[in-house]
């Protein structure tokens, strides 16, 4: 069945059946990607670390939003 089939068929359910269908798809999205975790946590660290070690160049919170 393709995207577009699945679609027409969805459009054809109530408006209860079509909440519970996008419901589901949303929380089936919502699962947490620990590879990505991952990779964000390593990425937090390493702006730490040039921060703590004055290697970056950092910029007021007055001028951000001036």
């Amino acid at each position: 069945m393709s995207n577009a089939q699945l679609l027409q068929e969805a459009l054809q359910l109530n408006p209860q059946e079509r909440y519970i269908v996008v419901e589901s798809l949303l929380k089936s999205l919502d699962i947490p990607d620990e590879s990505i975790d991952t990779v964000l946590a390593d990425e937090a660290e390493n702006r730490l670390k040039n921060y703590r070690d004055n290697k970056v160049q950092t910029i007021p919170f007055e001028e951000i939003f001036d």
